[in-house]
């Protein structure tokens, strides 16, 4: 069943918050722009793929059946993204490690694969490869050219952006003026001017012919070639999810020329934009500027989990990265820092514990509520009247988490309600605030629906986990018997010993708890 709360987004075309309709009642279809798989993914590949899973949980959770589709590109992503010139990327890798292209493409998807997988993202519900749809971008082109707003050069074909911004907007989503994109700079444009193929610098290739030498080709209406990086997309995501829908996603860096040049070639072969809601995530930065492999200043995702990078103090776990980007809201910049990758880490670490208080403390309940059913002579022990001082907080904070992911998935915001949920069962662990079996049910629900279901956090395994819940019960034991030996000398070392490496321990008239501080 559909929720009945409306889900706000920013769309980036109108540069504002909208309420969420989908296309089709109860159904809603993504497309988010996926890797080139030309190199190992880094720290800046996980911010995007981390903000559109957690969307793509959400809708679920919220009723609606999802066709989410994020791309593999293999083939067509030139150097020179904005003007559209210089070699393939994956050829290039491909001629400098002597290995076929494919090749190169499937190892750098395995490695994406992976460590997505050790960041808890979903799986899409399709993952094409342009290398695989070669026959959907030709029919796309041919559709472009047949309406005018194309025309080949030289055995390539270049989408002629001057003649469709006479009855188009070129520019709506990015901002970019065309008249600014032409002019350049002078030397630069004298030497287009003087060799390029193109009729305009704006203009950008839907199709490049390659000599017959060339690797990556395939056979087209206007010879030998290879598409073009961004009719890849548009032809990948009107096959799977029709000619226009729901949401499209990315990185704030594939806005212009990327997303620019998928508005007007959608509308260039089909008369119709393609896209209803545009969502941009923001950059992660290193020193204010962006992180990418085209500047040397990337961290990759293997790097930060083994430590081994210059700039890393230590390994930080694949959860303590997904929680420190789930942290900053997806449309802010988040810059990187050891301190910043600790605090989340110390962060999870207390979001974690309390998970696990929640669960002790509900046991604690329902063991007191078993010995009273077992032993009718003994009186029971008061519990808390359903007019706790938290019950109101409880009962309300759920609701919060909801506000703040229907106001355009402010991810921070549900962080900080998911942390008045730790404090309240820190106090009710202390003593020094009451709550109904009821209201820690509801917390525990909270736990479960937000920080695992929709944030898609986990508890990462550990292989010593068991053996030290055992060893821990073994150490209490020992602590209880002496305590039962009025020997609270060696009870109370026990106790300031296990505070020192990081156990706190809770007697109670029920038992006794123990936590990781």
């Amino acid at each position: 069943m559909i929720s009945e709360q409306p889900l706000y987004i920013h769309n980036s075309l109108s540069r504002q918050k909208e309420k969420f309709v989908p296309i089709i009642p109860g159904f809603v279809g993504i497309y988010v722009c996926g890797p080139t798989v030309y190199g190992y993914p880094h720290l800046g590949h996980a911010r995007p793929y981390i903000t559109f899973d957690v969307l793509y949980r959400y809708l679920q959770h919220l009723g609606y059946k999802v066709r989410f589709v994020k791309n593999i590109t293999d083939v067509g992503h030139l150097e020179d993204e904005v003007v559209g010139e210089g070699e393939d990327k994956i050829s290039k890798k491909a001629r400098l490690e002597q290995l076929e292209p494919m090749e190169v493409a499937q190892y750098y998807t395995d490695s994406f694969h992976e460590k997505l997988t050790a960041l808890n993202i979903k799986n899409p519900s399709i993952e094409p490869r342009a290398s695989g749809h070669i026959i959907e971008q030709i029919k796309m082109i041919e559709d472009i050219m047949k309406n005018g707003f194309a025309y080949e050069s030289n055995g390539s074909v270049y989408f002629d952006v001057v003649k469709y911004n006479k009855t188009n907007n070129y520019g709506k989503l990015s901002g970019h003026v065309l008249e600014d994109l032409i002019s350049g700079a002078g030397e630069e444009r004298r030497e287009l001017e003087g060799q390029s193929e193109k009729h305009n610098r704006a203009d950008f290739a839907l199709w490049k012919k390659v000599s017959e030498e060339h690797i990556m080709k395939w056979e087209s209406p206007w010879g030998i070639g290879f598409p073009g990086w961004h009719i890849e997309c548009s032809a990948m995501s009107a096959k799977y999810l029709g000619e226009t829908f729901d949401i499209h996603g990315g990185g704030m860096d594939l806005l212009f020329p990327h997303h620019e040049c998928e508005i007007a070639q959608s509308n260039a072969a089909n008369h119709k934009d393609p896209v209803k809601y545009w969502m941009h995530n923001n950059m992660i930065t290193i020193n204010g500027q962006k992180m990418g492999k085209s500047l040397g200043n990337f961290i990759t995702l293997e790097e930060l989990f083994t430590g081994k990078h210059k700039l890393l103090e230590q390994a930080y776990s694949p959860m303590t990265i997904r929680f420190f980007i789930l942290q900053a809201h997806y449309r802010s910049t988040l810059d990187f820092s050891n301190e910043g990758l600790k605090a989340a880490e110390k962060g999870l670490q207390k979001l974690l514990n309390a998970v696990e208080l929640v669960d002790k403390l509900i046991s604690r309940e329902l063991g007191v509520g078993s010995r009273e059913k077992k032993n009718s002579d003994v009186p029971p022990s008061p519990l808390p009247t359903p007019h706790s001082p938290l019950q109101s907080d409880v009962q309300a904070l759920k609701q919060k988490c909801y506000d703040a992911l229907n106001d355009d998935m402010n991810t921070a915001i549900l962080i900080s309600h998911l942390f008045e949920a730790v404090r309240i069962v820190n106090s009710v662990y202390a003593s020094t605030e009451t709550i109904t079996g009821a209201d820690l049910e509801t917390i525990k629900n909270i736990f479960n629906v937000f920080a695992f279901e929709i944030l898609g956090l986990k508890k990462e395994e550990d292989s010593g986990s068991n053996d030290l819940e055992g060893l821990m019960q073994v150490i209490l034991n020992m602590r209880t018997e002496a305590k039962s030996k009025k020997d609270f000398a060696t009870s109370d070392k026990i106790r300031d010993e296990l505070l020192k490496v990081g156990f706190e321990i809770k007697d109670s008239k029920d038992g006794t708890l123990w936590s990781k501080k």
